[in-house]
């Protein structure tokens, strides 16, 4: 379970993307599962079943304007808030695999801040 917060308000939707180490983390296509789920109050909640125990990275993004992409501006930079597991985060690129990566060996909640 994922527990999701930092949303600036409720409009659009928390797209939300899991990746294991042989994916393109944190390509757009090349996540293991993804899904998309509404923001309450500011903040959203998804579940994952039946993952298989290994390290997992999470990547999310607040889709404000609903058009199924990360928004960003000429430069490259991103105009929609986004995060991590493990609240991993660079400063001029995406975190790496093993910056974000968490182990999943049981049912485990995490949370994430987005920014």
């Amino acid at each position: 379970t994922i527990t999701i917060n930092g949303f600036s308000s409720n409009e659009g939707k928390a797209s939300v993307a899991i990746y294991r180490v042989s994916d393109d983390f944190p390509g757009a296509k090349s996540q293991y599962k993804g899904k998309v789920v509404l923001i309450e109050n500011k903040k959203a909640t998804v579940s994952f079943e039946n993952l298989p125990k290994a390290s997992y990275a999470v990547a999310v993004f607040h889709d404000k304007n609903k058009n199924g992409v990360l928004d960003k501006n000429m430069l490259g930079i991103p105009l929609e808030k986004y995060g991590f597991s493990n609240n991993a985060r660079e400063m001029f690129s995406a975190p790496s695999f093993e910056s974000a990566a968490v182990n999943l060996d049981k049912n485990k909640s995490i949370a994430i801040f987005v920014k």
